[in-house]
C-alpha cells in the first residue's frame, strides 16, 4: 500500500546540486565487460554448476549436517555473506543467483511469456514477506538447517516453483513476486553502497525504451523496471541488460553513501516498513533460540499454554517476537504524533519503519557473524572432503567467542549509527522534541541486540 507522497520527503536544494558520484561505466574495461556477453553470464554459469552439485550433496550426501558440503556452503558461507553482498553490490546475487538463471533458460526453451497476474503484481511484496516468514519458521519446526535432507527438498520444492512460474509468465516473475529472498534484498539494497541509475537529461529524451523493451542484444528489464523513472535499488538486479541495450550511454552505475536511498524515499510502502520491523522480530528470535535461557522460556510460555509441545510454544514465542517490533514502531508513531509531528500516525509508521533498515543489517550480520566465525574452519574441511581429503578436526572456530562478541558489537554500533542518522534526514524539518520517540525506538532495538548478543550463545546443530 504506497502512501501519497509529499514534500516533506523531498530532497532539499543542497541535494540537488550535489555532485554526481563516480560513474563505473566511464572505466572503459568496466563498460566493455558488462556490455559483453560475458557479464553476468560467466557468474550465472559457475554458480549454477556449484549449486547443482550443493544440491546433490544435501540429497544424496552424508546427513550429518556438521560434514555436509551442501549444508556448509549454502548455512555456513552463504547465508552469513548474502547481507554483506547487499550492502555493498545491492541486489548483485540476484543478478548471478541459480533460479534467475533457471528462469531464463525455462522461457527461452518453453516459456508462454504471459503479463504477470494481476493479483502477483498487486499482492507479491506481501507474498514474499509471508514465505520469508514461513521458511524462517519451518527451520526452527521441521529443522531445515539441521538437515541436509530438508535444506536440499526446500531448494528443489524452490526449483519447481521456477520452472512454473517461468513455463507461464514473462521475464522473472518468479524473482519479482514470490522468491523468499526478494523482500530482504530489496530492503537491505535500499541501505546499499550501489545504485544503478539513468542519466535524466539523456532518458527524457529517448523514445526506443530499450532499457525496459529489450533489443536484439538483450532481454529488456527481468525486473519490469523503468530506468528513467528508478529512484531506489530495491528491485534493480545489476543484471547489466539496460546497459547492453540503452542507445545512448545514459546508465550511470556509481557507489553512494551507505543508508543515502533511505534518507529520501519516495513512495514509502507499508509492506516495506512492516518487513523491516518483521525482521528485527526474526533476528532476535534466531538470537534467542541459540541462548542457555531458552529452554527456560519454552517452560515459562508451556506453563501459560499447559503443554510441552514445542511447535506450539514456539509458535507463540516467534508471533511475539515479530509482533514486539511492530508494536513498538506503532507506538512510537503515535507518541511521535502526540508530540507533534505533522503527519499522520499511519504515515509515520510506515516512513521511520525504514530507519529501522541499516539496524535489521547489523542483527542479521551480527548473528550470521557467529556461525562463520565459530563454525568456519568446516567451509575448508568439508570442501577438502568433496576431493577425499578426509580431515579429523578439533573446534572448527576460527576465533574465541569473546572475539566474536566484540566484532558484534561493533556491528550493531554502525547498524545504531546508521538507523539514527536515518531517522534525522527523515525528519530534519520535524522539531527535535516530537523526533525524541523515534530516537528512543532505535536506540531501544540496539540495546536489545547487544543484551542478546552479551548472552553465551550455543549452535543449534
Amino acid at each position: 500500500m504506497a502512501i501519497p507522497e509529499k514534500n516533506l520527503h523531498a530532497p532539499k536544494t543542497s541535494d540537488k546540486a550535489e555532485k554526481q558520484p563516480f560513474n563505473l561505466m566511464t572505466v572503459p574495461a568496466i563498460k566493455k565487460f558488462m556490455q559483453s556477453r560475458w557479464y553476468p553470464g560467466i557468474f550465472q554459469w559457475i554458480v549454477i554448476v556449484v549449486f547443482s552439485y550443493i544440491v546433490f550433496e544435501l540429497v544424496a550426501g552424508t546427513a550429518n549436517p556438521s560434514k555436509n558440503f551442501g549444508t556448509t556452503m549454502t548455512w555456513v558461507l552463504w547465508w552469513p555473506i548474502i547481507p554483506i553482498l547487499f550492502i555493498a553490490l545491492g541486489r548483485f546475487w540476484c543478478a548471478i543467483c541459480p533460479f534467475g538463471k533457471l528462469s531464463d533458460i525455462v522461457r527461452k526453451l518453453v516459456g508462454g511469456n504471459r503479463p504477470m497476474p494481476k493479483f502477483l503484481r498487486k499482492y507479491g511484496i506481501w507474498l514474499i514477506d509471508l514465505f520469508f516468514i514461513m521458511i524462517t519458521y519451518s527451520d526452527h519446526v521441521w529443522g531445515i538447517v539441521e538437515s541436509p535432507r530438508g535444506s536440499g527438498y526446500l531448494l528443489l520444492v524452490l526449483v519447481t516453483m521456477v520452472v512454473a512460474t517461468s513455463v507461464f509468465y514473462e521475464r522473472r516473475t518468479f524473482c519479482k513476486t514470490l522468491c523468499f529472498l526478494g523482500g530482504l534484498a530489496g530492503n537491505y539494497s535500499r541501505a546499499g553502497s550501489l545504485e544503478l541509475r539513468g542519466t535524466a537529461d539523456i532518458c527524457k529524451s529517448c523514445k526506443s525504451q530499450s532499457c525496459f523493451k529489450g533489443s536484439e542484444k538483450a532481454e529488456g528489464c527481468p525486473m519490469f523496471q523503468y530506468v528513467r523513472t528508478m529512484d531506489s535499488s530495491a528491485e534493480c538486479n545489476v543484471c547489466g541488460n539496460c546497459i547492453k541495450n540503452c542507445p545512448n550511454d545514459s546508465i550511470r552505475l556509481s557507489f553512494r553513501k551507505p543508508t543515502k536511498e533511505l534518507w529520501f524515499i519516495k513512495n514509502p510502502r507499508l509492506e516495506h516498513a512492516a518487513l523491516a520491523a518483521v525482521i528485527m522480530g526474526i533476528v532476535f528470535v534466531q538470537n534467542i533460540t541459540m541462548l542457555e535461557i531458552w529452554g527456560e522460556i519454552l517452560e515459562k510460555i508451556g506453563s501459560i499454554t499447559g503443554t510441552d509441545s514445542y511447535v506450539i510454544n514456539f509458535t507463540i514465542a516467534y508471533v511475539i517476537s515479530m509482533a514486539l517490533p511492530i508494536l513498538l514502531l506503532l507506538g512510537t508513531a503515535k507518541l511521535a504524533s502526540r508530540m507533534g509531528m505533522a503527519d499522520t500516525v499511519k504515515r509515520n509508521f510506515i516512513r521511520f519503519g525504514y530507519a529501522i533498515i541499516p539496524l535489521d543489517l547489523a542483527g542479521h550480520l551480527g548473528h550470521n557473524l557467529f556461525h562463520v566465525i565459530t563454525e568456519g574452519k568446516a567451509i575448508w574441511y568439508n570442501s577438502i572432503a568433496v576431493f577425499g581429503v578426509e580431515t579429523y578436526p578439533g573446534s572448527l572456530a576460527l576465533l574465541p567467542t569473546s572475539s566474536v562478541q566484540l566484532l558484534q558489537f561493533a556491528i550493531i554500533a554502525v547498524g545504531f549509527f546508521g538507523s539514527m542518522f536515518t531517522v534525522y534526514k527523515m525528519g530534519n524539518k520535524s522539531g527535535f522534541k516530537s523526533m525524541l520517540p523515534i530516537y528512543g525506538l532505535m536506540l531501544l532495538l540496539a540495546v536489545i541486540n547487544i543484551y542478546l548478543f552479551s548472552l553465551p550463545m550455543s549452535h543449534r546443530v
